[in-house]
């Protein structure tokens, strides 16, 4: 018997990405709820008891009230792609490359936490060089990042693309999240391994898929006499042994004179680069990712995939 799979929030913007990625599948079945009835919770129970893995595309609130529907189930894996369970011990990480042993918890958890978009790409760069020893707990860490505008949602979108909307959007690029309270810091806290909150500036430029974040970093701050070229050994090390996190080899990172944060569109890879002079006293460490792949429903298929699996 194939496998359930209810997305439940499958008429927004990640909901429809995981729907057009599962669309030709013929290992599952993927459950359903009309546009119309997508408020009916009784509809949305019976489907979430169901499903054998239920895909969570929903504000906060909602996934929490989805989490709570499921309560007395224990055939029905979840996958949330809020921000609601990001930093709640009891749910795995859905960052599989995050540590080595990560897939493996991600494969027998029942309950998975899908990463947010921007913090995949902090993530990716800050924990290694924590976990090596580099990065100091209480370094205070700037994390500056630039995404395309399919990160916020539908209404995002329409104000973006509509002319006519009455808050169209004319900017080429804007940064947002002034009071630096943005809800991706506690994710970026916790799984970055930090002691404390780290500065994080977000912004959107007028394209629609694709993503980076940049670490900034002074070298002279960091633990032991660090150089440009033992963090990227660090990147590697932490990196090897699987196909969907890319580290530039340095040569060609240095060699770098720009980054086009919509080159992997479509894509659910993640490239890392270790940019800066040789000789500097600084490294940039930037992450380029699609926001929608590997940011949110590249990754929630692949945690799919991995859960189905075990």
């Amino acid at each position: 018997m194939k496998p359930k799979i209810f997305i439940d929030g499958e008429h927004g913007t990640t909901g429809l990405q995981i729907r057009n990625r599962l669309a030709d599948r013929r290992d599952i079945e993927v459950l359903s709820i009309p546009e119309a009835d997508r408020r009916n919770d009784r509809i949305r129970q019976d489907r979430l008891h169901e499903a054998d893995v239920a895909i969570l595309c929903l504000p906060d609130a909602a996934s929490r009230q989805a989490v709570t529907m499921l309560e007395g189930s224990n055939s029905t894996k979840v996958i949330d792609t809020s921000s609601a369970f990001r930093t709640n011990a009891d749910w795995a990480y859905g960052f599989a490359e995050m540590d080595s042993d990560q897939a493996a918890r991600i494969a027998m958890a029942r309950r998975v936490a899908n990463p947010g978009c921007y913090p995949t790409g902090a993530i990716s760069l800050l924990r290694p060089l924590r976990l090596a020893g580099i990065l100091p707990a209480d370094y205070p860490v700037t994390v500056n990042a630039v995404s395309g505008y399919t990160g916020g949602g539908k209404q995002l979108i329409a104000r973006m693309e509509d002319q006519a909307h009455p808050d169209h959007i004319s900017a080429p690029h804007f940064a947002y999240a002034l009071p630096l309270r943005h809800k991706h810091v506690p994710e970026i806290q916790t799984h970055g391994l930090l002691d404390h909150a780290p500065i994080f500036t977000p912004s959107v430029g007028r394209f629609a898929q694709g993503m980076i974040v940049q670490l900034p970093l002074h070298l002279d701050r960091l633990n032991g006499s660090v150089t440009i070229s033992g963090i990227h050994a660090a990147l590697g090390d932490h990196y090897a042994g699987q196909s969907i996190v890319e580290l530039v080899p340095l040569e060609k990172s240095l060699a770098t004179e720009r980054i086009d944060a919509s080159e992997l569109a479509g894509s659910d890879k993640m490239r890392l680069f270790v940019c800066g002079s040789p000789d500097g006293p600084h490294v940039n460490l930037i992450a380029q990712l699609d926001n929608l792949g590997k940011g949110a429903s590249g990754a929630a298929v692949q945690n799919m995939d991995l859960m189905l699996a075990s």
